[in-house]
């Protein structure tokens, strides 16, 4: 192989990110029937195939003319790397950006049997044919243009890099909010449910009644999810409401003796937590939503265990929106 200089390598890299990302894009675009731009990055590349291709070639040096080395080694090396980033990027962010849970033999959903027997694949077409044409191409390219192109391009994916990571970073405080609201608000009504009833117990002895609630939806994303706000916040102030109006029900003396001062306690608690939470509320803004939307148009194959709920919640919101 030839002895390339740094610049390069970084040029083979965003070429076969670039390929990548037309490969990615097309497949999935055909597999979901709308044009989906695949990938992280809000560019045409896919970092992932770029690193791939990287350590193929690396990984291949010295057989180049054994194709069954050269299959063996770069569905190794390309499936080592797969597993990794896969596994570091649900570490960071709660989501998984592909997931082969559903395919046989896979290992934590991250790679599987298929997957790194198309790396196999794609390696042997990779070093006998594609690269072919391309590293042509490149070494033809006078080596101070090709710095200057790898700078160029390695400072535009910088950008796109942290304005991706920064919409990830929203997909993934949307979702841990979502689901901190959801649990919350569950917490706060079995509460609220069972010290109502308990003094209910001693207040219907001397007199009775009570009433319940109803709720809403429909409409295009932000209007969704400012009625999804909305609906919480009507949720956190019927339950505020309901706390306060325990507080200060007027209950004959012997009742108020039986509830005791503990019990009031509890509920002036209650209501100070259920406060806390309408005030969470103004902390997510349209801007995140539509970060995190943007995000997962992009990857629409995404999942999340932890987030499992709020995931299905967020993109239930978008696909109301397309209808």
């Amino acid at each position: 192989m030839h002895a390339y200089y740094l610049s390069q390598w970084v040029l083979f890299f965003f070429i076969y990110s670039f390929i990548g990302w037309v490969w990615e894009s097309c497949y999935v675009s055909v597999r979901k029937r709308r044009w989906v731009n695949r990938g992280f990055m809000h560019g045409p590349m896919l970092p992932l195939y770029g690193s791939g291709a990287l350590a193929v070639l690396v990984s291949t040096i010295g057989v180049r003319e054994n194709m069954v080395l050269i299959f063996l080694l770069g569905m190794l090396a390309a499936t080592v790397l797969e597993y990794f980033t896969g596994a570091a990027m649900e570490r960071l962010f709660h989501v998984r950006y592909w997931d082969y849970s559903n395919q046989k033999l896979n290992l934590h959903g991250y790679i599987c049997v298929s997957s790194s027997l198309c790396w196999g694949c794609f390696s042997v077409l990779l070093v006998r044919v594609v690269h072919v044409p391309i590293e042509t191409a490149v070494l033809r390219i006078p080596l101070a243009v090709a710095e200057g192109a790898a700078l160029v391009l390695s400072v535009a994916a910088a950008v796109d890099l942290t304005q991706s990571f920064n919409e990830a970073m929203d997909l993934k405080r949307i979702l841990s909010q979502l689901e901190e609201s959801r649990e919350q608000i569950r917490k706060l009504q079995e509460r609220l449910k069972v010290a109502a009833e308990d003094a209910k117990e001693d207040y219907l002895r001397y007199s009775g009644e009570r009433s319940r609630k109803r709720l809403s939806r429909k409409a295009a994303y932000l209007e969704r999810i400012d009625m999804k706000r909305q609906e919480r916040r009507r949720q956190l102030e019927e339950l505020y409401q309901r706390a306060e109006q325990l507080l200060k029900e007027e209950i004959p003396s012997r009742v108020g003796e039986m509830i005791g001062e503990e019990r009031r306690e509890e509920l002036a608690a209650l209501r100070q937590n259920i406060r806390r939470e309408i005030g969470k509320m103004g902390e997510r803004t349209d801007r995140s939503y539509l970060h995190a939307a943007r995000h997962l148009w992009r990857n629409p194959t995404a999942v999340s265990e932890r987030f499992r709920n709020a995931l299905d919640e967020l993109r239930k919101n978008m696909e109301d929106r397309n209808r």
